[in-house]
């Protein structure tokens, strides 16, 4: 019989060894490169909106879906549902009809290194003991500053940039989401509110609770008001109640749905400096075993610190970005860095914030 002939019916009546079996079964489950490009501008369209959809992965992941149901909420229309999304239909496109996603062209665009990237990057020791003696906080290596840069996660500008991004220098170019750039270097130029730079962005004292100025009184209260969702881990930008921004949040260990915190927005720190005392952050009792850290954009609170009036309790950026979502900060509300400088030009000292 013909060799060909018995391969068939082997393979028709189940004995052909698997792993024969197994190289004639083509891969399925596997997201198409046109599939990445949609995820990723829709990625793009939200981010550009300031409805963060987080790390841009080129995946409908939860954020996304979460990022899109909040900017539909914003123009008048009904709320989606946002429930995780598993298995095989985890990637499966929501409905993005009526969105101008024709605008995001293209969705990924070419990227030079620059000298300026390169010498954002140094050693970054392992323990806190070691990089309290240093003066800044670098980014550990190139791609992780051009992946901060461009909101993407680590992994997937990896997938966009097979075997290019170790080693890289001045002049390499890199495929890139067309998103607008993080730049650090520009984070001294925002104008938020008052500084307090000189001190621990975690060691601003409590402040009294003032009485609001009335209507037309000068340095009446804007009608701008910040609320975290615990339940969605995300983080409204209400102005006169109507919903202009969203951003993915990790919310305190010691913030749960069921408490309800309300205070204001008292004073911002650019590049801030983080008070390490292990005792405090873990039980709440400060103690006099600490690290002063030194500021950078992989300080433990990134590169903005915005504080309320309680003492050691802020909204702030990251030094892993990788964990926004997850209930791991201590007691804070903590974004990514491309998201906390942006939430910082909308909001001023005295606005209104709460966590429910």
């Amino acid at each position: 019989m013909n060799r060909f002939v018995v391969v068939g019916l082997l393979v028709l009546i189940g004995v052909l060894p698997a792993a024969a079996r197994k190289k004639a079964t083509p891969k399925t489950n596997a997201p198409k490169t046109a599939e990445i490009e949609a995820a990723t501008r829709l990625q793009v369209f939200l981010d550009r909106a300031n409805f963060s959809p987080g790390k841009i992965d080129g995946r409908y992941n939860d954020f996304t879906r979460k990022a899109l149901s909040l900017y539909r909420e914003s123009r008048g229309e009904q709320p989606q549902p946002t429930s995780p999304q598993s298995g095989r239909h985890a990637n499966v496109a929501p409905d993005v009809s009526g969105l101008d996603l024709a605008s995001v062209e293209p969705v990924f665009v070419s990227y030079t290194v620059t000298e300026a990237d390169v010498q954002s990057v140094g050693h970054l020791p392992s323990h806190v003991p070691e990089e309290a003696k240093l003066k800044f906080l670098p980014y550990r290596d190139v791609a992780d500053a051009i992946a901060e840069k461009f909101h993407s996660d680590i992994h997937f500008l990896e997938q966009l940039n097979p075997g290019k991004l170790k080693g890289l220098k001045a002049g390499d170019q890199l495929k890139v989401p067309n998103v607008e750039p993080f730049e650090l270097a520009s984070v001294k130029d925002i104008k938020p509110g008052s500084e307090t730079a000189s001190q621990a962005a975690n060691e601003v004292e409590d402040q009294p609770e003032t009485q609001a100025p009335t209507p037309g009184e000068s340095g009446a209260p804007r009608n701008v008001a910040t609320k975290v969702d615990t339940k969605t881990n995300m983080l409204g930008v209400f102005e006169a109640e109507k919903l202009i921004a969203a951003y993915p949040v990790t919310i305190g260990l010691r913030t749960t749905p069921h408490q309800s915190v309300s205070g204001r927005c008292e004073a911002s720190s650019k590049l801030p400096r983080f008070r390490y005392d292990k005792e405090m952050l873990e039980h709440g009792e400060r103690s006099g075993n600490f690290y002063m850290l030194p500021p950078g954009p992989r300080n433990p609170v990134g590169v903005m610190w915005i504080a309320l009036n309680k003492k050691g309790i802020g909204i702030h950026g990251t030094n892993d970005p990788g964990s926004i979502g997850r209930a791991e900060s201590h007691g804070c509300i903590r974004l990514a860095n491309w998201d906390v400088v942006r939430l910082a030009t909308k909001i001023k000292a005295g606005d209104n914030v709460s966590i429910h």
